[in-house]
């Protein structure tokens, strides 16, 4: 290859499909494009210029053939090789601009800097170095749609300068400018060219081919002539002083300068993320009411599994705490084989003697006795069916019942089966409304007791409902009562630093050695308790997961908003790609961009969770919501991660589109 040749093409051929058959537009280019050259590419429309440029530019491969740049064959490269080569090395300005709506002169300016990892600081100081030396410095904050269209044009010549811009592909510079912005950006062109950039213009304008030194013809997709230019021409018809002879390196000294002050580190990749945040959130405030109908579905689905994890969270708190208020490490005793045996009714083992022989073993705090009987309760006109329940005096601090008023019963008349009771407040409100219970009398089934205490209002699951309960010593219930000498079950309470492992082992070696079969069971409160965050668990799950399919739901839903975004905002993807963008560039800002919308919507699902819960609690004080930090964070992690999997498929299709197609979509 000949010296400061940088650009060499031979036997370019392009072919398009049309429906059942192939088209050749280019056939058989053959071009070589010298450092510091300014060629103009002239032809009608259709005769295959513009393709010519676009593969120039690496944004289109040829069909067949060899194109090289600075010696190495574009045919193989990777198209993030490709992409380095338009970020570094060529430097694009288009006929209508494309500049990005929502960034300002200076960001537009800015973005090839951007996706060559360069310092923010860097980027701002050489974007208004460029925009300042283009007339610009008063317009750097002004959005596209401010400025005029000379104004835009430079702003568009300004980014093509950003990376250093060696070889300037102009597509149609003029053709949309009026008269006075076309004649400034050749003129700015012109003296592009004299500082040592390698200009390439594709126009159909003879007055703007007449502006450079070399004048390619191409018609029918072929080249018809290619001429130098012996008096170079201003846009006016004025001759114009040719200074390209004596800038033959090819590289421009501001580009060199600007790749020694410039250098790559790992905060520059940081800062490439930082940028496809703000892209994304830029985005995202574009299309408020989109963005927010979008997350509607996740916002739904995480409030849902948050609500039912600290539903069933808050019920599992309240059953364990109740059952925590008798004790952690207790242990209760039951006739039959199993909870529901219907045979239990007929097993009369468990008696006082097997109380008082408990009593004596080395890892029992206490031991109650329990005898429960539906009684019918009555006093003067008033009656109600009640709970009577035989209990010995420990029971009370078992099972955490506190007395208001008055006492228990004593333990000598336990002993003389005493008509004494204690009575909860269902049944004081119940029968004494007026006055107070204490001392007074209540006819129990057949026998009168006098009332000796009043218990405490409790959520103990001892008492349940609305239903009055007495208490009355378990020797008076079976003797007097209901005349049966055995108990319906045994509380015993282990002292603290034994294993109730342990404890239930030796009762059941105990009772075995006592009754001469294991006709009983036990159930511990830890095992009651394991039981319960076992069951809850499930619960929680199962309805976890059928709240997760509106999870499911919003994610498709978020996967179909980010296709449409691809579509809509194709134009914009092919101006990133034709500046510099990677594939893993747009893969990752439309990734982001979901990622965010999901998260967004995860966390206003946690907080409208929580506000609906305090909500319920207030108006409905028998539900407990507990939220914990776990479900929180998770539900956060589980929004990001549908993200992730629902935005990944729109983000690879963004970022596997065609920079000339998509360019072309409007």
């Amino acid at each position: 290859m000949a010296d400061n040749v940088l650009l060499e093409l031979k036997d370019v051929r392009r072919s398009y499909q049309s429906g059942a058959t192939m088209v050749e537009v280019l056939h058989g280019i053959d071009l070589t494009v010298k450092a510091g050259e300014m060629v103009a590419i002239i032809g009608p429309s259709g005769s295959g210029k513009s393709t010519l440029m676009n593969i120039i530019g690496c944004l289109d491969n040829p069909s067949s053939g060899s194109y090289k740049v600075m010696g190495q064959d574009t045919l193989n490269m990777a198209p993030d090789e490709l992409a380095a080569l338009r970020r570094d090395f060529f430097g694009f300005i288009f006929q209508r601009y494309h500049l990005l709506g929502h960034l300002c002169a200076r960001e537009n300016a800015q973005v090839p800097a951007v996706y060559a990892g360069v310092r923010k600081h860097k980027r701002d100081e050489r974007a208004k170095e460029l925009l300042g030396s283009l007339g610009l410095d008063e317009r750097t904050e002004y959005k596209p749609s401010q400025l005029s269209g000379g104004q835009q044009q430079r702003v568009s010549i300004a980014r093509a300068l950003m990376n250093g811009g060696q070889i300037i592909l102009a597509d149609e510079p003029t053709g949309a400018l009026d008269t006075k912005s076309g004649q400034d950006v050749m003129k700015t062109l012109q003296e592009l060219n004299a500082q040592g950039h390698t200009v390439i213009i594709v126009t159909h304008d003879p007055r703007i081919a007449a502006c450079a030194r070399r004048v390619i013809a191409i018609e029918d997709g072929s080249i018809k002539s290619d001429t130098i230019n012996e008096q170079i021409k201003d846009i006016n018809g004025d001759i114009h002083k040719d200074n390209s002879s004596a800038n033959t390196t090819g590289v421009p000294l501001s580009t060199s300068l600007v790749k020694k002050q410039w250098s790559l580190t790992w905060s520059s990749y940081l800062d490439r993320f930082k940028e496809a945040f703000i892209m994304a959130y830029r985005a995202m405030l574009s299309n408020r009411m989109r963005t927010l109908l979008t997350m509607l579905g996740i916002i739904i689905g995480i409030m849902a599994v948050v609500s039912v994890v600290a539903l069933a969270r808050g019920a599992s708190e309240k059953i364990i705490a109740n059952i925590a208020a008798m004790g952690t490490n207790t242990i209760t005793i039951y006739p039959g084989q199993r909870m529901g045996d219907v045979r239990s009714g007929r097993v009369q083992s468990l008696t006082p003697r097997d109380l008082v022989v408990l009593q004596g073993q080395p890892f029992v705090d206490s031991v109650s006795a329990s005898v429960q009987t539906n009684a019918l309760l009555r006093r003067g006109a008033q009656e109600s069916n009640a709970m009577a329940q035989g209990v010995s005096l420990d029971l009370f601090r078992v099972y955490g019942l506190k007395v208001k008023e008055g006492r228990i019963f004593s333990n000598q008349e336990l002993q003389d089966r005493a008509q004494v009771g204690v009575i909860d407040d269902n049944a004081a409100k119940l029968f004494f409304p007026t006055e107070s219970a204490l001392g007074k009398n209540i006819i129990v089934g057949n026998i009168s007791v006098k009332v000796i205490g009043i218990l405490a209002k409790t959520d103990s699951f001892v008492i349940r409902g609305e239903n009055p309960n007495i208490f009355m010593p378990y020797t008076s219930v079976m003797t007097r009562l209901i005349n049966q000498n055995y108990l319906s079950s045994i509380v015993v309470r282990i002292k603290e630093g034994f294993s109730t492992p342990v404890a239930e082992s030796s009762i059941k070696s105990l009772l075995i050695s006592r009754h001469g079969r294991q006709d009983f069971f036990m159930q511990s409160s830890d095992t009651i308790m394991k039981s319960i965050e076992s069951a809850t668990s499930t619960f929680t799950i199962m309805i976890s997961a059928i709240a997760v399919i509106s999870l499911v739901v919003g994610g498709i839903g978020v996967m179909n908003i980010m296709l449409v975004s691809v579509t809509e905002r194709t134009r914009e993807i092919g101006i990133r790609m034709a500046v510099g963008a990677r594939q893993s560039d747009i893969l990752s800002q439309f990734l982001i961009e979901a990622v965010m919308v999901c998260m967004l919507g995860g966390l206003l699902g946690v907080i409208l969770s929580y506000i609906v819960g305090q909500v319920i609690m207030h108006f409905v004080p028998a539900i407990t919501l507990s939220y914990s930090m776990f479900s929180i964070i998770a539900a956060v992690l589980t929004s990001s991660a549908i993200g992730i999997a629902f935005g990944f498929m729109p983000a690879r299709s963004a970022s596997k589109l065609n920079p000339i197609e998509a360019l072309a979509r409007e």
